[in-house]
């Protein structure tokens, strides 16, 4: 996908499936976007005034402005907060992604602190959409497939390393960069602001072109995750237009929900730790009556006498050969079982590989092997 296409494509997947899908109307105003992870109480960087650059962290360290700080986290949550100073915005399925500017050089860097600079060429000179001397941006990497954000397509990219596959990726793979934050602006720290001034921060100094854009705020949060649920996109976060940043920090003002599907597998095989099964490969029938192997899953709600349980039945169950018609990609010390044993999954998406993407153990069903069908999907 061209540069082009890739903007348009992006305006067209927002456009279409959020803003005509319902009347939805917008706060005029852009920022927010999405992200997890790290602990924190009710973050506060500093006051409500503009915060200079010898603003210190948590810890009581002066803050350079050119070395890599976690992001604030949104908290995940069952019911969407609602009201006039809650900004709704759609959760991008991509990378995590601040940008660093200090007039002389530009860097990328993840989440985790990983610089990503060399991944993104197309994206790495900031002055060409900001107009800002110096500045620190949050937001999201992503990648459109087949009309909506793929995180599979954004780490086809981000997980190059060689220069010639990078240099080949980059019309090949095209990425925008949607940025919801500003953290410091020509020298001065601006996490002491409410998001509703950084985002008016953001309207003067970025230029919106086909690779880079400002998410955009929605009054209705329910409304658009139910959008997002229509569009199988990956969810909403909504902010609180009076937070401040909290660097490093996660709590209730940033919230997010995302949509999820669950279905019905049968065990094929497990993994141990220590003697004790710590992840099952999950399959489904197929309408050839085929058994597919569609993924493996150690996180959830399995407590440590579920575990206990998976392994005695691992050992009731065991057979010599492996019970899936295709080759599990986790095949290093799986022991395979006859697939009798059921479970409730969780999931985010269907991979192009055709496993399920972060697939979350519920608990295990009632459901008889032979309905554990690709019927469900």
């Amino acid at each position: 996908m061209t540069a082009a296409a890739a903007g348009n494509a992006v305006n067209n997947a927002v456009n279409n499936a959020v803003n005509n899908a319902v009347n939805l109307g917008t706060e005029g105003k852009q920022g927010s976007g999405s992200g997890e992870r790290n602990d924190a109480a009710d973050g506060n960087d500093g006051n409500d005034e503009t915060n200079e650059t010898n603003e210190t962290n948590e810890t009581g360290e002066p803050m350079n402005q050119m070395k890599p700080v976690e992001p604030f986290e949104p908290v995940s949550t069952v019911s969407l907060p609602s009201g006039s100073r809650w900004a709704a915005q759609v959760k991008w399925d991509g990378v995590r992604m601040l940008a660093y500017m200090d007039g002389s050089s530009c860097r990328l860097i993840n989440r985790k602190g990983n610089e990503r600079t060399a991944q993104y060429p197309d994206l790495a000179d900031i002055g060409r959409y900001c107009r800002a001397q110096s500045v620190i941006l949050d937001g999201e990497m992503m990648a459109i497939e087949n009309s909506r954000p793929s995180f599979h397509a954004i780490m086809k990219r981000d997980s190059l390393r060689k220069e010639q596959e990078i240099r080949s990726a980059v019309n090949r793979i095209a990425v925008n960069y949607m940025i919801f934050d500003i953290l410091c602006l020509d020298g001065e720290w601006v996490t002491g602001r409410t998001l509703e001034e950084r985002q008016q921060l953001l309207q003067k100094v970025i230029v919106p072109n086909e690779r880079v854009q400002l998410c955009q705020n929605f009054n209705d949060p329910e409304q658009l995750f139910e959008v997002m649920r229509q569009q199988s996109w990956e969810g909403v976060v909504c902010k609180d237009l009076d937070s401040t940043y909290a660097v490093g920090g996660k709590d209730k003002r940033w919230q997010k929900k995302k949509f999820v599907r669950d279905l019905y597998a049968a065990v094929g095989g497990v993994t141990y730790r220590d003697g004790i099964v710590n992840a099952l490969l999950l399959g489904l029938y197929d309408e050839l009556g085929q058994f597919i192997y569609i993924g493996h899953a150690g996180s959830g709600k399995f407590t440590g006498s579920d575990w206990r349980f998976a392994t005695e039945e691992a050992k009731r169950l065991k057979v010599p050969a492996r019970p899936f018609a295709n080759i599990p990609a986790r095949v290093k010390g799986a022991a395979w079982m006859l697939p009798s044993l059921t479970v409730k999954v969780e999931y985010l998406e269907w991979t192009t590989g055709g496993t399920l993407r972060h697939p979350v153990l519920q608990g295990f069903a009632g459901a008889a092997p032979d309905q554990c069908t690709t019927a469900q999907v």
